[in-house]
């Protein structure tokens, strides 16, 4: 008998179900059952076998902003962006990488996060846009990359290096971390090859939604402090 996982459900917060469920559906998502109770709200969606689970509850939980949050593979990557606008939702090609020949597209679902959704299937190349290739494999990385230059916190210079210890005198654009507390900054290429061969390491956010801001919001303020 199977005793590992059997199955798996998504779960997306959302501010308002009945303006999220239109969106997945574009993908093919239909809604199973829904239900709530006071100021928490959830539909179950389904498509074949996968599932999603829209919560909605108030006031609205604060979410990270990160680069990606969901990825779909789609049977048919044109249908699909075609759905999405046709429904007045802006899709962006983002380019043929080896993980979805057939093509990625990248958007936003109502509540802001973002959506990336490829095709296994290799498209036929009159239908390819100018982007591909090693171009596309940075398209996320990329996401990243653009968040810390508008907020000017990357150091100079790449902080990982080449294999034998050698320098890069690239700039630093994104920060890797692990679960163990150690970080770095890197430039876009050793950046990927960081994130290809390192078990754990992710891209870290800068932003003031961590558990340091948590923490310093727990400390007592002048006015707070007992007197004595």
């Amino acid at each position: 008998m199977h005793n590992g996982v059997q199955a798996q459900v998504p779960v997306l917060y959302v501010a308002d179900a009945d303006l999220a469920r239109p969106f997945y559906e574009c993908f093919g998502y239909l809604e199973m059952r829904s239900g709530g109770d006071g100021d928490s709200r959830w539909s179950y969606l389904r498509c074949g076998e996968l599932t999603l689970l829209l919560a909605e509850v108030k006031p609205r939980l604060v979410t990270v902003a990160l680069p990606l949050l969901v990825y779909l593979y789609v049977g048919d990557l044109t249908a699909t962006m075609e759905r999405l606008t046709a429904a007045g939702h802006t899709v962006e090609r983002v380019g043929y990488p080896e993980h979805a020949p057939g093509g990625e597209c990248r958007t936003t679902d109502p509540d802001g996060n973002v959506v990336v959704f490829g095709q296994r299937r290799a498209a036929p190349e009159q239908s390819r846009g100018p982007e591909s290739g090693k171009e596309a494999r940075f398209s996320l990385i990329r996401e990243a990359a653009a968040a810390v230059s508008r907020r000017g916190v990357a150091p100079a210079r790449c902080q990982i290096g080449g294999p034998h210890g050698e320098s890069c005198p690239e700039p630093a654009e994104v920060k890797l971390a692990d679960p163990w507390g150690d970080t770095v900054w890197g430039c876009l290429a050793h950046a990927e090859e960081t994130l290809l061969n390192v078990r754990g390491a992710f891209l870290a956010t800068e932003d003031g939604l961590g558990l340091g801001a948590f923490l310093r919001g727990r400390q007592p303020r002048p006015d707070q402090v007992p007197q004595t």
